[in-house]
């Protein structure tokens, strides 16, 4: 009986040992995969790195890790223009079948799919926030996002007419997609500014917008698109993501 307590006792500790190991080798290995991401896509600070499932140690031996968490806070996207950009408040990213090198200094998932958020002020940036003529005696401009429930986009259209500006704000309820690169803002009826006759293609030209998104780490892309409560929520995906080399 002694002999099996002692040797239970030591069974315990091993596991321990290993288990405290394990940890320790993971935890190395995220901040090491952090920062490799963090040189790669030139970020301000490292990202939050989360590698799943236990034990870590078999997957290093494998050269494969199954599950990684990524998450990215203010990242700067490319907005399509030469030197513009879009802030994204927060990407998060869940990759599958990391194939890494020994030292981290490459890695790359097999498949990735997430979330990216932008604010209705971030993205307010793309409308036209100068007045615009769309009739004779009447100039508007769209001067506020906000959640319009159901999926929709509230846009804000400000007019003037005959130089007298509206009292309140013009609202249309509008529809949000994304095609390619790119999020497009779409009014699904058009505004009545103070019954003036204005042509449709006029009117949307001031309603109807768009957001190219590009440059996305690792390679990943727009997937689809929707209205939430403080902004747009996209959902991403990729193949063969680069997180480092």
């Amino acid at each position: 009986m002694r002999a099996l307590r002692i040797l239970l006792i030591v069974g315990v500790i091993l596991v321990g040992l290993f288990v405290l190991a394990d940890r320790l080798a993971v935890g190395f290995a995220e901040d090491e995969v952090a920062d490799k991401l963090r040189t790669r896509e030139n970020l301000a600070d490292a990202p939050d790195v989360s590698i799943k499932g236990f034990p870590f140690l078999t997957q290093v031996a494998s050269g494969s890790l199954d599950d990684v968490e990524v998450g990215i806070k203010d990242y700067e996207a490319t907005a399509g223009a030469e030197g513009t950009s879009i802030r994204i408040a927060d990407l998060n990213a869940n990759m599958k079948g990391v194939e890494f090198s020994g030292d981290y200094s490459s890695a790359t998932a097999a498949s990735a799919t997430g979330t990216a958020s932008v604010s209705y002020a971030e993205l307010l940036k793309a409308a036209k926030s100068e007045p615009t003529q769309v009739a004779p005696g009447v100039t508007a401009n769209v001067v506020g996002l906000s959640d319009g429930g159901n999926g929709k986009i509230k846009v804000a259209v400000e007019a003037t007419v005959l130089g007298t500006k509206l009292p309140n704000p013009v609202y249309v309820l509008s529809s949000v997609t994304a095609q390619g690169d790119t999020v497009r803002v779409k009014a699904d009826t058009l505004p009545d500014f103070g019954g003036a006759d204005i042509a449709e293609n006029r009117a949307r030209a001031i309603t109807d917008f768009q957001q190219q998104i590009d440059g996305l780490p690792g390679g990943i892309q727009l997937d689809s698109v929707q209205a939430a409560k403080d902004g747009v929520e996209i959902a991403v995906k990729g193949s063969n993501v680069r997180l480092a080399g």
